[in-house]
């Protein structure tokens, strides 16, 4: 009778290199930075997990053409008080702190962009 050891340690290679490929793409912090701009909106939406989505509207890039052009900045909120402090302050200029991934979850909203503080309103 064979051993069965080669195929434990297959399988726990295989268990490994699968635990490392998921952290990877949806764990890994891809990188960190501030966004300033316009808050659009935030809403809280979702079918079976209710996320916080928002859009912050950056200005002023002049284009090759000549025109100003706005860059809009799609974002995620996993803190329900963050969330809630930018509904009521909708419209108003914020400077944010993201975190970006290189996936979405489905629990942590539908952007890679992850609002995790806000740094000023004005």
């Amino acid at each position: 009778m064979k051993s069965k050891k080669p195929l434990y340690i297959i399988l726990a290679i295989l268990i490994v290199v699968l635990i490392g490929f998921v952290y990877y793409r949806y764990y890994f912090t891809f990188g960190e930075g501030v966004k300033a701009g316009q808050l659009n909106y935030v809403v809280k939406k979702g079918y079976v997990f209710k996320t916080y989505e928002g859009k912050l509207i950056q200005t002023g890039i002049r284009s090759q053409t000549g025109n100003i052009q706005s860059n809009e900045f799609e974002f995620s909120v996993t803190d329900k008080a963050i969330a809630e402090k930018m509904m009521l302050n909708s419209g108003k200029v914020f400077e944010l702190h993201y975190i970006e991934y290189l996936n979405s979850l489905p629990w942590r909203g539908y952007s890679p962009f992850v609002v995790d503080s806000i740094i000023s309103i004005q």
